[in-house]
């Protein structure tokens, strides 16, 4: 089906740790904690074709060499994409991304004169390499779905096979089969609107572009990925909560991602033997993020970050390594039976039911008693 035609005025949200050794340490102490008994029964319960080693130079299955991730939306180092292409690259993963068009030039032009260096720096003195860019504009599935406009568009201009179908059939020319899909990308033309004001164009465009993309990515790559892969996505908390100031029918798009996440975990992992996650991330200031409302001094994002570190129990900075990190997990063997999961990554946040720094609660003077760091 066609998607709705991109409007001149939009705001992308490229959604945008923890190191590949860390996550290892982690497991290693879970693991260490079972005991001999434990082992022998899991033993017994081997999956069909997984052969077990007294020793391996890699027990845990988090080793990552040879296998190839495919991250959608990335077009700078300061977002979610581009902390998860780290974590996989880490862990010994080729990286390929997917960039839209308009602002493929200067992501490359950034990668190209070094500027990114710093940004790329690896563990043990590596560099992370993206072994190749692909222009991707997923608001559309095939050629046909794209409007003249676009075509005709300056911002286009030299580029072709940037839909989901032909990048795909463009990534199986180049790589055969691949092991992971990451959809790092939303998009919301009217996403300062509250929703009692948001256009059917508007609202529509958002969910096209932020949620069915991610229906759309797993159906084009599924059957280029090798058994036992996994695609994740990344939502937010305003698919189950009200989120002021996130609107445009963002907050439908993220409802309606994570309830696809259920059923194509349920339809791709019978089909294609593959899992699909997603994390609800807490905010973070990239620079897509940055650029979805201004509210006097301060933008939205910057008081969500505010409100989330005032509120979550861990109350801390999140950092884009934090769901570089988780993402790294669940989409690596460490989580080979985890699959159709929603996973929190936003300390904590989403558990609260009160705001402890709210003036409703503090007029007294006193508010509700918070425990003090030890």
């Amino acid at each position: 089906p066609s998607c709705p035609t991109r409007t001149a005025t939009s705001v992308r949200a490229l959604e945008a740790g923890e190191t590949f050794s860390n996550m290892r340490v982690a497991s290693v102490v879970m693991i260490c904690a079972c005991s001999t008994a434990f082992r022998t029964a899991t033993r017994t319960a081997t999956p069909r074709g997984l052969k077990l080693q007294a020793a391996t130079s890699d027990p845990l299955g988090g080793d990552l060499t040879g296998k190839t991730a495919f991250i959608a939306g990335v077009a700078d180092s300061s977002g979610y994409g581009w902390a998860i292409a780290k974590s996989l690259a880490e862990a010994g993963c080729k990286i390929i991304v997917g960039t839209w068009p308009p602002v493929l030039a200067i992501f490359k032009k950034s990668l190209d004169s070094g500027r990114m260096d710093d940004d790329r720096q690896l563990s043990g003195g590596r560099t992370m390499d993206i072994d190749k860019i692909y222009p991707l504009d997923a608001v559309f599935d095939c050629p046909d779905d794209v409007p003249e406009d676009i075509k005709t568009n300056k911002r286009y201009a030299g580029l072709d096979g940037y839909t989901i179908s032909e990048v795909a059939d463009q990534i199986a020319g180049d790589y055969g089969k691949i092991d992971f899909v990451v959809h790092s990308l939303a998009n919301g033309p009217e996403v300062t609107k509250p929703l009692l004001e948001t256009s059917r164009k508007g609202y529509l465009a958002a969910n096209s572009a932020s949620a069915y993309s991610f229906v759309s990515l797993v159906q084009k790559c599924a059957p280029i990925m090798n058994e036992g892969g996994a695609a994740l996505s990344l939502t937010y908390i305003a698919a189950e909560d009200v989120i002021p100031g996130y609107g445009g029918g963002m907050s439908s798009a993220k409802a309606a991602l994570e309830s696809d996440t259920r059923t194509l975990a349920w339809e791709a992992g019978r089909k294609y033997g593959i899992r699909v996650n997603t994390i609800s991330a807490g905010p973070l200031k990239s620079r897509a993020a940055s650029a979805i409302s201004e509210r006097g001094k301060k933008s939205f994002i910057d008081l969500a970050i505010d409100y989330s570190k005032a509120n979550s129990p861990l109350g801390k900075d999140l950092y884009a390594d934090d769901v570089g990190s988780s993402a790294y997990y669940l989409l690596s063997p460490l989580a080979r039976a985890v699959t159709g999961v929603t996973l929190y990554v936003d300390n904590g946040l989403h558990a609260m039911g009160m705001a402890v720094d709210s003036n409703a609660l503090t007029a007294d003077g006193e508010g509700l008693p918070v425990p003090e760091k030890a």
